[in-house]
């Protein structure tokens, strides 16, 4: 094949928004950070809104009593988040590599919008825990799929410089996603509409910032095979060799797990704690998702916009983290239902300030420019396997900590900040980022 210069593969792309690999784009193009807000926003509504809400309902409507229901939403929220864990770098592998004249991130992120939305549906319509185990490793490998391509595109086409502006813009896609989510089980009165709507707003949501990318398209195929050893590649990285990385991967998997895995158990604590029932664990999600979105908003994009002009990124992570423990704490001592609400503004106000940068310091300890999404792919690991290891041994832990003086859920949510606490303390174990 005839190799073409970087102006005629954006002619061939028809675009003039063109970088070619290993390049560092000048500008961002107009309206992409917006495009790529809205399909973050709207994949954290299909994917959180079930880890947060609906999940656990489905599964107490197909369990026999709590202690089961307790153990099948660790099991289906586990193992489905192993699947997010080897989806996500592959994905971002594989579009590396392809040569589509749509482009290289397009096609994964129109087809894992759509399968995901059939997986959904089947989630819904799901009469067992099997069929709804099987649905939902479907969808997190298809909506991280589409995570994977999307988020590959900001070192395509951002500045060094400016990512972390539009890393603080992405970074409130997270709680408002949660928070629409919450929103939505609100006014969706069956398990079909819970899981079915946040999808079909994530499947629009991602073909549109799909037109309108100015995608990057690769006229031949890398030269290195995608062997056996390459793909299992796509899941590791040698931490010796970059151990940058390997810092940041370790600091995000521990914050993750303090916000992301210690959040699933939520609807079962209002409900076996203060005896609430469904609805009312609904509403009072809404409004602990209400007061955590309000923090946030305050604190992601001031967190992006100070890090880019200071220079710096660990002290935003570190202090992210230190306050998200001390929401913890309160989350797990919380006498009353208000209190437990301004314990969830505080997470989200650490969870704001962390989300704002830490896209944007993941792209500056990258290994290697020309496998940006698969290298982002390794690092997105750590957001889904907390998922995947906290609702796993959670049951365990709430069990032993019914044992002692301490409670249960008390000994979770401890638990979850003694681990964004070690979060907070090793990113300052990046030495390459200020």
């Amino acid at each position: 094949m005839t190799e073409m210069s970087p102006a005629a593969q954006a002619a061939a792309a028809g675009t003039t928004g063109f970088k070619a690999p290993g390049t560092t784009p000048t500008r961002t193009p107009r309206g992409f950070t917006l495009g790529l807000a809205g399909v973050n926003f709207g994949i954290f509504l299909a994917l959180l809104t079930p880890v947060m809400v609906s999940m656990a309902f489905k599964i107490q409507h197909l369990s026999p009593d709590a202690d089961t229901a307790k153990a099948n939403l660790g099991l289906v929220l586990g193992v489905g988040a192993l699947f997010a864990l080897f989806a996500n770098p592959l994905a971002g592998r594989l579009s590396d590599r392809t040569t589509s004249r749509w482009g290289m991130r397009r096609p994964w992120i129109v087809g894992g919008a759509v399968v995901g939305l059939a997986g959904f549906a089947l989630i819904g319509l799901a009469t067992s825990i099997w069929i709804v185990l099987l649905a939902w490793c479907i969808v997190q490998a298809a909506m991280n799929a589409v995570l994977a391509a999307a988020n590959a595109t900001l070192p395509d086409q951002v500045p060094v410089e400016s990512r972390g502006k539009v890393s603080g813009i992405v970074g409130i896609t997270t709680p408002l996603g949660i928070l629409g989510g919450s929103f939505l089980m609100n006014y969706l009165p069956g398990d079909f509409e819970r899981f079915v709507v946040p999808a079909v707003i994530a499947a629009v949501l991602a073909v549109i910032f799909a037109l309108m990318l100015k995608d990057r398209v690769l006229t031949e195929r890398p030269t290195a095979r995608l062997t056996i050893g390459a793909f299992l590649g796509s899941f590791v990285f040698n931490p010796v060799k970059h151990p940058d990385f390997g810092w940041t991967w370790l600091t995000k998997f521990f914050v993750m797990f303090g916000y992301a895995g210690i959040a699933t158990f939520l609807p079962f604590y209002l409900v076996e704690r203060f005896q609430l029932s469904e609805q009312d664990a609904i509403g009072t999600i809404l409004l602990a998702n209400l007061a955590s979105m309000a923090a946030m908003m305050i604190s992601s994009p001031l967190g992006g916009i100070l890090s880019d002009r200071v220079g710096k990124r660990r002290p935003f992570v570190a202090v992210a983290g230190a306050i998200m423990v001390v929401g913890l704490v309160i989350l797990a001592v919380a006498p009353s239902i208000p209190v437990l609400i301004i314990a969830q503004a505080i997470i989200g106000l650490g969870a704001g300030s962390f989300f704002s940068v830490d896209l944007a310091l993941a792209t500056q300890v990258l290994p290697n420019p020309d496998d940006t999404a698969k290298d982002l792919g390794v690092l997105n690991i750590a957001n889904a396997l907390p998922q995947s290891i906290a609702p796993a041994i959670a049951p365990a832990i709430i069990a032993f900590g019914a044992t002692t003086p301490i409670g249960g859920y008390t000994t979770w949510y401890l638990f979850g900040a003694l681990v964004a606490l070690a979060g907070a303390v090793l990113v300052y174990r990046i030495k390459g980022v200020k």
